[in-house]
């Protein structure tokens, strides 16, 4: 699921444009895959009906034949699934080109205006949001009351969204059946397709928020950490107490660029927004300052900038603090590259990030 963690927000953008144009959308949804495919099962992307798309199912091989027939999918009115079996010699029957030896089968789904481009409008909604969620997606149906695209989307803390499930009951076995599913794949974190699911095949996808991340300093080796998790789509946030760093520019393409007090930090911030929290002021009493208000925040990921010697005296002049910080607190942040450059400690910095979220998303 990391591929669609990390273009989840590009494609939302694009929706977001295609939207306000009214122009008639495809969602592709990848629902099962055989061998090695570049994308794997709960993977989406949009397709305009002018056939520019956002978003890869393969390595730009197969978004070509998607695009041609996303048009039939838009002039039909219905959902349909494709297969492409690219095992063995079936890839040069395609003339197609791809090489991944794997066979992958994608569910098209048309987004109309008139419908608020429903079921995505609020899967892009919940992306954007702070906790995950599961998509539950009818495939094929052998149900009158049921037709291929019902969605359900759960949201464990949230209220439950359903489209095209208007005409089950309340007690109806495949409602429930679905509730049963989405707690399970919340559980596992796995993508899951239910074949016979109560009369329905069903593809249960995780959905996880695009990641967000708070960067605590803002010199020269913050502005190329910015770029890069803007490049994969996060959402980043970068504060410092000097109003001559923030001012000096590079962060154009952060969430938000702030000067705060360090002593205040949790007045000008919602900590709690955040899935991460790199701390990197070059500044000793600055970091203790800021590490001091990050004990009880639920980020996942908690790092600090310098070597292990520095990250030690940190955590002994915080006291209890850097007690409670201690297990979670990782420095020197970043991997191991050999960085020794503004740009190289950035790749180190969000290649470990991307790790982390790889990870989590997968163990959740």
């Amino acid at each position: 699921m990391l591929s669609a963690l990390m273009s989840v927000r590009r494609i939302i953008e694009a929706f977001e444009t295609w939207r306000e144009a009214g122009e008639p959308l495809v969602l592709v949804t990848v629902y099962d895959t055989v061998g090695s495919t570049y994308s794997k099962a709960g993977h989406r992307i949009l397709i305009a009906g002018n056939g520019d798309f956002q978003g890869l199912v393969s390595g730009g091989c197969l978004e070509g034949d998607l695009a041609e027939r996303a048009r039939g999918v838009l002039e039909g009115g219905t959902p349909t699934a494709v297969t492409y079996d690219m095992r063995d010699d079936a890839d040069d029957l395609w003339g197609l080109g791809v090489g991944c030896n794997g066979l992958i089968r994608v569910f098209m789904q048309p987004l109309d205006p008139a419908g608020g481009y429903e079921p995505f409008a609020s899967i892009a909604r919940q992306s954007v949001g702070a906790d995950r969620a599961v998509v539950a997606t009818v495939v094929a149906s052998q149900r009158e009351q049921i037709a291929a695209g019902a969605t359900l989307i759960f949201e464990p803390r949230g209220q439950n969204q359903a489209f095209g499930l208007e005409r089950l009951g309340g007690d109806d076995a495949l409602r429930a059946a679905l509730l049963q599913g989405c707690r399970r794949v919340l559980d596992t974190g796995r993508a899951a397709l239910a074949a016979g699911e109560a009369g329905a095949d069903v593809l249960y996808a995780p959905l996880d928020p695009v990641p967000r991340v708070l960067v605590l300093g803002a010199g020269l080796d913050a502005i190329p950490v910015v770029g890069m998790a803007a490049d994969l789509g996060w959402f980043v946030t970068v504060a410092d107490h000097r109003p001559a760093y923030i001012g000096r520019g590079g962060f154009e393409r952060a969430e938000a660029a702030l000067t705060v007090d360090p002593r205040a930090l949790a007045r000008h911030v919602d900590l709690e927004r955040f899935d991460a929290v790199v701390v990197m002021s070059h500044h000793l009493v600055t970091d203790q300052t800021y590490l001091s208000q990050l004990t009880g925040i639920r980020a996942r990921y908690l790092g600090v900038l310098g070597p292990p010697a520095r990250r030690a005296r940190l955590l002994q002049a915080l006291g209890e603090k850097g007690e409670a910080l201690r297990p979670r607190l990782r420095g020197p942040v970043g991997l191991d590259i050999g960085a020794d450059s503004p740009e190289s400690i950035a790749l180190s910095i969000v290649a470990e990030l991307h790790a982390h979220f790889s990870a989590a998303s997968r163990e959740r």
